[in-house]
């Protein structure tokens, strides 16, 4: 960077003709301009300047530096605009990852009013739930849901989304509807695992709640989708269930209860983001935090 630095230094002198005047336009000592292309010349062994009273001249050597120099020095500049450029103005390729259910269901409206508040940005968007590897695979973003796990990424908090009781019409006809949560205990109730602990929370209440049943599943839209069929209680966000709840499809239960609060968050490998991929983050967060 130091060579590319006295490069440039050197350019301005031989554009301006002077010392001083590439001092000027480099708001610099005049001295300090001479000492170091005293110091380049030294390093390239050629002297590059004749010296006089009145004005300085290129070598034949400086000339032939000179004609290679200010294409290099040019490029930098123009490299560094259009770095510029990237990072005030949203535009390229953002390749993003989402969690498949809550994409579909939730962000796809928020996905299509991103993309058409910015035109010149092009999308690359992989629906799934896995863990991915942001250095080897090319992502400029994942959005996940629940506790981030301890890596290298970084993650950035978007939401909390509260996770609510749900069940068909027909389950709650044919097996009742839970009056308490301890009732919980005797109904089909499909989580990731089939049996484990449900958390639930009422005002400073919180609950422990011993579930299971006949499923075990990894994938939330089949959850939800055998929820609609009547096989059991679901505990999620209301989010992911916005479209079988409008439609009556699932009925909310116990509604004083709901679960531990489910964080949403984006994942980066650096901190150092394109203004495309930083619109997006702040983008959702935004529209995150006003559907609360």
């Amino acid at each position: 960077m130091g060579h590319l630095d006295d490069m440039a230094l050197f350019v301005e002198v031989v554009k301006t003709k002077s010392f001083r005047g590439a001092a000027e336009a480099l708001n610099m000592p005049n001295s300090t301009v001479s000492r170091r292309i005293s110091v380049l010349e030294k390093a390239l062994g050629l002297r590059l300047l004749h010296r006089t009273t009145r004005r300085i001249e290129l070598t034949e050597a400086g000339q032939l530096y000179f004609e290679r120099s200010k294409r290099i020095v040019e490029e930098a500049r123009l490299a560094h605009v259009e770095l510029g450029d990237m990072l005030a103005q949203p535009t390229g390729l953002l390749r993003a990852s989402l969690p498949v259910d809550f994409a579909v269901t939730y962000l796809a409206p928020l996905v299509a009013e991103f993309a058409r508040l910015h035109p010149g940005i092009t999308f690359d968007i992989d629906l799934t739930p896995r863990r991915i590897d942001l250095v080897s695979e090319p992502c400029d973003v994942a959005i996940r849901m629940g506790e981030p796990e301890d890596s290298h990424l970084i993650a950035r908090p978007l939401a909390l989304l509260q996770p609510q009781l749900y069940a068909a019409p027909g389950y709650l006809s044919e097996r009742g509807e839970p009056q308490t949560p301890e009732d919980l205990a005797q109904h089909d109730c499909m989580g990731m695992i089939k049996a484990g602990t449900w958390t639930l929370l009422s005002g400073d209440q919180t609950h422990l709640v011993r579930v299971g049943g006949r499923f075990q599943l990894n994938n939330v839209g089949m959850i939800k989708r055998l929820s609609t069929l009547g096989m059991g209680v679901i505990l999620v966000p209301e989010e992911i269930v916005a479209d079988e709840k409008a439609s009556g499809q699932l009925r909310r239960i116990l509604p004083e209860w709901q679960g531990k609060p489910m964080p949403v968050y984006a994942l980066t490998e650096t901190r150092l983001l394109p203004a495309k991929t930083q619109r997006f983050i702040d983008f959702m967060r935004d529209k995150l935090a006003s559907r609360r």
